[in-house]
């Protein structure tokens, strides 16, 4: 019979829904059992495309024997991170603090009815091996513990939620200056550990870090140090190459595992590639190089291909394992290739994706990645480039073809706000870089659903699945959808964006700003009590939602001439002010929010002819100009604040009006005065 996990919304729970274990989501029917009965509670957190969570699920969690275990001392519960990455991060900065090292997924925390973690892990075997202790074998002691171990578990709890609440930012000197000098020392910090062959940071295994990459390329652009560029340029065109990126259908893999960027961590997360494609449209249009647009439009590819929902919003990730093998979909043997093409566009594949060496994956199979360059590879076969780029293109054709018959990967289907965001703001974004139209359209679709559906009586919701949209919504869900109304409205503006941005900046300000310490809390003022209320100022897989909530009210304050929320956001830089610093690494996202609270972005309004604007809008967007914010708003009536600026009659058909914080240049009606303006 089905748990009570069958009615959940995340596919992650509903893939445990037939477990012999008596598991539970989080709720306050598990918790509330727990302290009848006074049993410890054994949580496990991860989520659907995650390969170890699956191995465990398939060693202990259909077992019989050790479900009865889990059944039999324990009250079970079962999170999906991407739902509640409230109790995620919570636990996983638990366990590092009891483990002392990182934590990962699956996260196995053993906790007291009151939640306090007392013992932790992440992936255990069923039985003991690679020095693991056996997940079996580990279930009685554990529960022996807590029967017997009280007055230890409790001392040991003390000083662990004293140390959770060092991570808490102090509170902010409001009479301090901003640390103007904490850009430069994080900008040394990456030069130092960047991979000048291989792109990147540091050593395998390596992420994107996209965030990062964006900062960097943001200092090109005030600075023009060649060197940040060329960080950007080498990683980018490094990751392109690589096997994290998906050579047949676009899209990026989550991270390698090795330090060359071959061969993936297989499962794809739909906030890596909306960072991605903002990042490659960006660079596009920072160096003009052709394999930067070609990747950009290579994840929109993958990204309607695979990930749209009818609904109008995205889905949240592709699984690494097919046939319960992580990679399987994706690897290839030289004879499964021959067998799909023709003679010549093999010699083309093999030659430019590395068939012609040794595999580069288990069980003897070659994970695609570029190894010769196309222009060596025509000089090689001596034929014209044309020639060899049409024969590569007709073999990726027929080997995705061959490779759709295959077994798909599980795909996660709830559809998640926060991330939804983060495509809709690198849709909107790289739709007027390349001015695709049709981009701008899914953008626009999508957040319409999400205000259709997760938008409720003026409270946001986190996840949907099947029309079900429910659980309070974090700081990046409002954050980030924030910022992709931001920017939406900079590459087509509705006036319902705009009102709906406001009222998600004062929702913001209302239930998560700490209005004595600055920032912004992770969860709502209303949301469930749990072990500690974090303020995150730290990026990660995704950005902070202090730094993207800072640079979005930043912008929407200047837009709206509306002080409350440009003093929200120097509350927020400034509660993290101490960090960044001491140690501004890791926080790009408050960096650059610190950027432009010491110096406000540009805003460009351009009023008059609607053809005329738009003309005038994609001329301006050729360029890189990260600090420049432009709003066609053509015929707009009745806007408030600095959006009010009007349009001269009789002075042409565009009147453009540049403007930094308060202050702005007399009215420009041609095009060629506001590029001069803009250059110098």
């Amino acid at each position: 019979m089905p748990n009570r996990l069958a009615g959940e919304t995340s596919p992650y729970l509903q893939q445990h829904a037939n477990n012999p274990v008596d598991w539970y989501p989080w709720g306050e029917e598990a918790l509330a059992r727990a302290k009848r009965e006074n049993k410890p509670i054994l949580l496990s957190i991860g989520y659907s495309a995650c390969h170890w969570c699956h191995v465990m699920a398939h060693e202990s969690f259909e077992d019989q024997g050790v479900a009865a275990l889990m059944n039999d001392l324990f009250v079970n519960v079962k999170v999906d991170r991407e739902e509640r990455p409230d109790l995620d991060q919570i636990y996983q900065t638990a366990h590092s603090m009891l483990a002392r090292r990182s934590g990962g997924w699956p996260l196995t925390m053993f906790l007291t009815p009151q939640q306090e973690p007392y013992f932790g892990g992440t992936y255990f075997p069923k039985t003991s091996r690679y020095g693991l202790t056996g997940f079996a074998d580990l279930l009685p002691q554990l529960a022996r513990a807590y029967r017997e171990q009280g007055a230890a578990i409790a001392e040991q709890n003390e000083r662990l939620k004293a140390a959770l609440a060092l991570t808490l930012p102090e509170p902010a000197d409001a009479t301090a200056a901003l640390p103007a000098q904490a850009p430069a020392t994080a900008y040394d910090s990456l030069a130092q550990s960047f991979d000048p062959v291989d792109g990147g940071f540091g050593q395998a295994p390596k992420f994107p870090h996209a965030a990062e990459l964006d900062f960097c390329l943001r200092r090109y652009a005030a600075t023009r140090d060649e060197h940040a560029l060329r960080m950007v340029r080498v990683t980018l065109k490094r990751m392109a190459e690589g096997g994290i990126h998906d050579q047949l259908a676009g899209g990026f893999s989550r991270y390698s595992v090795d330090g060359e960027w071959t061969i993936p961590h297989f499962e794809k997360m739909l906030y890596d590639n909306a960072a991605l494609l903002a990042l490659y449209a960006d660079a596009w249009r920072a160096t003009a190089e052709p394999a930067f647009e070609k990747t950009a439009r290579g994840i929109v590819a993958w990204l309607r291909s695979e990930m749209r929902a009818p609904e109008g919003g995205f889905y949240s990730s592709l699984d690494a394992d097919s046939e319960h093998e992580e990679g399987k979909f994706y690897v290839w043997t030289p004879d499964q290739v021959k067998a799909e093409l023709e003679p010549g566009e093999y010699a083309v594949a093999a030659r430019h994706w590395g068939l012609d060496r040794a595999p580069n994956f288990e069980h003897a199979a070659w994970h695609l990645r570029v190894t010769v360059p196309l222009d060596q590879v025509a000089r090689e076969l001596s034929l014209p480039l044309p020639e060899v780029e049409a024969r590569l293109e007709a073999a990726r054709g027929k080997l995705l073809a061959a490779r759709a018959r295959r077994v798909h990967p599980g795909r996660d289907d709830k559809l998640l706000c926060s991330w939804n965001a983060l495509m809709i703001a690198a849709l909107a974004r790289a739709s007027r870089v390349f001015d695709e139209r049709s981009w701008l359209a899914d953008a626009q679709r999508a957040v319409d659903f999400i205000r259709a559906t997760m938008w409720r009586n003026g409270r946001l919701l986190a996840t949907c699945k099947d029309g079900r949209a429910h659980l309070n919504a974090y700081l990046d869900d409002h954050a980030y959808l924030l910022a992709a109304l931001i920017e939406l409205m900079q590459t087509s503006f509705r006036a319902q964006d705009l009102a709906w941005a406001r009222e998600i900046a004062d929702a913001l300000l209302a239930r998560f700003e700490d209005r004595t310490g600055g920032g912004f809390f992770f969860t709502s003022d209303d949301h469930e009590s749990l072990l500690l209320r974090p303020k995150p100022g730290h990026d990660n897989a995704t950005p902070a939602g202090n730094g993207i909530a800072a640079q979005a009210l930043i912008a929407l304050g200047h837009w709206l001439s509306e002080p409350r929320y440009l003093e929200s956001a120097e509350r927020a830089v400034r509660a993290f002010g101490r960090e960044l610093a001491a140690r501004p690494s890791g926080f790009s996202s408050l960096l650059i929010a610190l950027e432009a609270c010491l110096e406000p972005p540009a805003m460009l309004l351009l009023r008059g002819d609607a053809e005329a604007c738009r003309s005038w809008q994609l001329e301006v967007e050729r360029r890189y100009r990260p600090s420049l914010q432009t709003l066609n708003l053509s015929q707009q009536q009745g806007l408030p604040g600095a959006l009010a600026k009007p349009r001269e009659a009789g002075a042409g058909p565009v009147t453009a009006w540049l403007c930094r914080g308060t202050v702005c240049l007399p009215p420009l009606h041609a095009l060629a005065d506001l590029e001069a303006v803009l250059v110098s």
